[in-house]
């Protein structure tokens, strides 16, 4: 009977050994985000009129670095020519669980802001539903944004790291499909490489430019350009729930 004891708990030292061993603790994701603009610009009419079917669907991509505790999300760098490049935003989005910070860079008409605030909390509902992703099991979950904005997440908990595309995080795992429930705007992780990111990619670099509140940033843009059309709209793309 002892012997038989010992050998159960041997085996289960050597499951929750074979568990924590499996667990990806670091490395680097990439995104591709798909975005309908169609559906985007439905209320403004003037937008509407210059779409073409062939920029309709807009693909950006973005990578995901992070190991246990910080992140960064970056546009993946490219020297091609992108058509439409003032339809979506591109944002830098670095995070620390340590201390609970939210670092983003965010470039309007070409000039560079940054955005300081907490790491932002989600009422996720997990569902039963699952789905594969780059050969990862998800699960997925739903977050409620607001009486017309509901937001699908699959993820997965082998990645042991509460991240996700833009500021997404919150669930027991990486956040590896997003996407607005009528499809407007698609994130899908394309490839996991299991890499350990430098220390210096994860951190934002040293500056001495002025550092925003996200509503400080966004009442000095209404108050500059917020009685313009146009103005509306680059507050609105700035400040959407992405």
């Amino acid at each position: 009977m002892i012997f038989k004891k010992i050998i159960l708990t041997l085996c289960c030292y050597f499951f929750i050994a074979q568990c924590a061993m499996s667990q990806i603790t670091y490395g680097k994701i990439t995104f591709e985000r798909k975005t309908n603009l169609y559906k985007k610009f439905k209320n403004n009419s003037d937008v509407k009129e210059w779409l073409k079917e062939e920029d309709k669907n807009k693909v950006d991509v973005f990578e995901l670095y992070f190991n246990d505790s910080i992140s960064v999300f970056k546009p993946q760098e490219s020297e091609l020519v992108e058509r439409m490049s003032w339809s979506t935003t591109k944002n830098v989005v670095y995070q620390n669980k340590k201390n609970m910070k939210r670092l983003t860079e965010k470039k309007i008409w070409g000039e560079a802001f940054l955005v300081a605030d907490t790491i932002r909390s989600f009422n996720w509902k997990i569902t039963e539903s699952k789905r594969s992703i780059c050969g990862y099991q998800c699960r997925k979950a739903i977050w409620q944004a607001n009486d017309t904005t509901r937001i699908y997440a699959w993820f997965c908990s082998e990645i042991d790291a509460s991240i996700g595309p833009e500021s997404f995080v919150g669930l027991p795992g990486a956040i590896l499909g997003l996407a607005t429930e009528d499809g407007g705007v698609i994130y899908f992780a394309k490839s996991i490489d299991v890499v350990k990111p430098d220390l210096a990619l994860l951190l934002p670099k040293k500056s001495k430019q002025k550092i925003y509140q996200s509503t400080e940033l966004k009442a000095q843009l209404e108050k500059d350009f917020g009685k313009e059309k146009w103005g509306k709209m680059m507050i609105y793309n700035n400040f959407a729930i992405w």
